[in-house]
């Protein structure tokens, strides 16, 4: 009886489809990384100028590595991008900035909704 009401509840269940589960995913991951401290304290220091990776862990007072596997992450989520690059004493230096200015995420009693608004610093450059 417990198989026959398994497969009975399987089948009223909806199976998301592939892109289904990729936007869920991609949301999650950008969910988790604005409610981590210290992704967000890295990703909000970035809106209103442009900075180098030892210019947010001076500013933030976070290590250096912690700052660039911090970047690393939110780069990979699209939610910072490199403004431009320099070359100082031989060394290409990358200039980061948040695309996001504002982040807000609804929690309602079977979902979560997650909103983002653009940078508008972003977008006047």
């Amino acid at each position: 009886m417990d198989k026959m009401r398994k497969s009975t509840v399987r089948e009223a269940m909806p199976k998301p489809n592939v892109l289904q589960l990729s936007e869920y995913d991609v949301t999650q991951k950008i969910m988790d990384s604005l409610v981590n401290p210290c992704h967000r304290a890295v990703l909000f220091s970035i809106v209103p100028e442009s900075k180098i990776a030892n210019q947010i862990s001076d500013d933030l007072n976070i290590s250096l590595s912690a700052v660039y596997k911090t970047l690393g992450k939110l780069e990979e989520l699209t939610l910072v991008f490199v403004e431009k690059f320099e070359f100082r004493d031989g060394k290409k230096i990358k200039f980061y900035k948040s695309r996001v200015g504002n982040a807000e995420i609804e929690l309602h009693t079977d979902d979560a909704v997650l909103r983002l608004y653009p940078n508008k610093a972003a977008i006047d450059t």
